[in-house]
């Protein structure tokens, strides 16, 4: 395990100037002071100053001083502090708790206990149990330290009821008091939108809650481990996970009436799939073709957990920058980006520190370029701007839904959000990809902005992944605010690169590893062009007199758009 200071990770460049007062503020947080307020920074104009503070900026956050950011620990209140002082310096206004940067985030912290946990096939004339960690984990229990069930099981297949689509995984399937038995993800003939949505965990658990299953087994395809192997992920099984937390101590968006939930390897689907002439290898190629059916499978399983509950605490930081419009600036345009990464794992070639610089310190670092542009745009914004770097993301968007349900603005006053996560800039490129932007009225504000930085857009490369619905936007759309989710793009620069290659291995080799850390090539001059097209997409929200519009018909819009009333247009922070 590597602690402490990369060789000249800290070195204080002339250009760089957040690093030359972000070791003392650690120093003094140490100390359990509060950090001083820095001067407000003299801008610096020069030709690539705007790359060189983001690598400032990402090579701080990146830093293994602050052990992967890891939501609830000391690494990420150091990196929550430093980005509240950077937002102090550029001139904004504080917009947290008590007049602060900091927004107070409740949280449950949920922790496996190693062999805590069973999962048990019995069927007439054998019993199989399979082994923990090496075929299944018991999933995380935010709702009691301790659970057993044991009742008859049911395949229900991707657990997706789409009326609209005339599509039901539970047609004819009973699953009162059963356990249900499911896969990843939803039919690849939805469309992106449907896909997305309904390979959401949330939806397929109450889907399941709706129909009396009493606990759930999730098996993960042979398809899914050519991109994520078990053993990559079972290998960090005592990692915490979290939950938000309410007033009465409880966790909030559970499902307590599944009493246990468990997920089981692809090498170990058979053991619980092959049944009644059917088998787990041929529900995989039903999944991939689109023809999958439910079955009840024979005998019982019998599951159960054991789980370290104790509540803790994180915060978002949010910072304020007012418009210049009477009217207008009692609305806000809100920037995101989450500072939490996951922290400390098992090592990777003896590292053991999950550094996230491009998961996502880059994207904090170009939203804080961005917060810097527009606090000394020439032409003052006519609505109010909020910059919120968010905790728990990758704890379940928890800090993004928090802020969504508590902001610290009217909760109408919000009309659009701009979401920074992962830019993948390890080659030049000539694009940008807008996850969602189709959704609303954004796409044309993005499109001109686009043009006048001088940046192509491409489509989502990954449809089938449903990133749409895995980063911090998703928790504002589920409030009915029209978002885009900006990443870096896959159109490279030199001939015979394969952007979308350089894509891939990223994601095979070093995502949620240690290996995502600031040896790797990252093109800040690419993020400088990101941060600026951050700045214009927010420029013209802010200026023009309409608020972001939903698409008529759209998805989402059917779903979570809230109506627009008179109080949203006057509602004041």
């Amino acid at each position: 395990m590597r602690r402490g200071f990369r060789s000249g990770r800290l070195a204080v460049r002339p250009s760089s100037s957040p690093l030359a007062w972000a070791a003392a503020l650690c120093l003094l947080a140490a100390c359990q002071r509060t950090a001083p307020v820095p001067a407000r920074d003299v801008h610096d104009t020069a030709p690539g100053a705007d790359a060189r503070r983001i690598e400032a900026d990402v090579r701080f956050l990146a830093d293994d001083l602050l052990e992967g950011r890891e939501t609830g620990t000391r690494g990420y209140d150091l990196a929550a502090l430093y980005v509240a002082q950077r937002l102090r310096a550029i001139g904004l206004q504080p917009a947290g708790d008590d007049g602060g940067y900091f927004q107070r985030v409740p949280l449950l912290r949920a922790q496996r206990v190693d062999g805590g946990g069973s999962l048990i096939v019995h069927r007439p004339g054998a019993t199989v149990a399979l082994k923990y960690r090496e075929q299944f984990l018991p999933q995380l229990d935010f709702d009691r330290s301790q659970a057993r069930v044991a009742a008859p099981a049911v395949f229900v297949g991707q657990a997706v009821h789409a009326p609209e689509l005339n599509y039901d995984d539970f047609a004819g399937l009973d699953l009162r008091g059963k356990i249900a038995v499911l896969l990843h993800g939803a039919p690849a003939r939805f469309d992106i939108d449907r896909r997305a949505f309904y390979s959401s965990m949330q939806e397929k658990f109450a889907a399941l809650v709706a129909r009396g299953a009493v606990g759930a087994v999730i098996v993960a395809s042979e398809d899914e481990e050519q991109r994520q192997p078990w053993a990559r992920s079972a290998q960090n099984w005592a990692r915490p996970g979290m939950r938000l937390r309410g007033a009465d101590g409880r966790a909030l968006d559970t499902f307590p009436q599944l009493q246990v939930v468990a997920s089981v390897c692809a090498a170990a689907a058979p053991l619980l799939l092959d049944a009644g002439g059917r088998s787990a290898r041929q529900v995989f190629r039903d999944a991939r073709e689109g023809s999958l059916r439910g079955y009840d499978l024979p005998g019982t399983l019998e599951l159960s957990s054991l789980t370290r509950i104790a509540p803790t605490q994180s915060r978002n930081v949010v910072a304020r920058r007012p418009g210049a419009d009477p009217a207008l600036a009692r609305e806000h345009v809100l920037f995101s980006a989450h500072l939490d990464h996951v922290g400390i794992g098992a090592p990777v070639r003896g590292d053991a520190i999950y550094n996230g610089a491009l998961d996502n310190a880059l994207g904090v670092a170009i939203l804080l370029e961005a917060a810097q542009q527009l606090a000394r745009a020439p032409s003052p914004p006519q609505r109010s701007l909020l910059f919120l770097a968010v905790t728990g993301e990758e704890k379940g968007l928890l800090g993004a839904h928090w802020y969504a349900r508590h902001p610290s603005v009217a909760r109408d006053s919000i009309v659009a959000n701009i979401n920074m996560d992962m830019p993948v800039l390890l080659t030049p490129t000539r694009d940008a990809v807008p996850v969602g932007v189709e959704h609303s009225s954004l796409q044309a504000t993005l499109e001109r902005a686009a043009g006048e930085v001088g940046l192509r857009l491409s489509p989502d490369p990954s449809p089938e992944e449903s990133v749409f619905i895995r980063s911090d936007q998703y928790a504002f759309i589920r409030a009915g605010i029209p978002a885009v989710y900006l990443t870096g793009g896959i159109q490279a620069q030199a001939a015979g690169t394969d952007g979308r290659a350089v894509l891939r291995e990223f994601l095979r080799e070093r995502y949620h590893q240690p290996g995502d850390d600031v040896s790797q090539p990252i093109q800040y001059a690419d993020a400088a062009r990101l941060a600026r097209l951050n700045a214009r997409i927010g420029q013209r929200v802010a200026d023009d007199p309409e608020r972001p519009r939903w698409n008529r018909g759209d998805f989402f819009a059917e779903r979570f758009a809230r109506p627009t009333t008179a109080a949203a247009q006057t509602a004041a922070p």
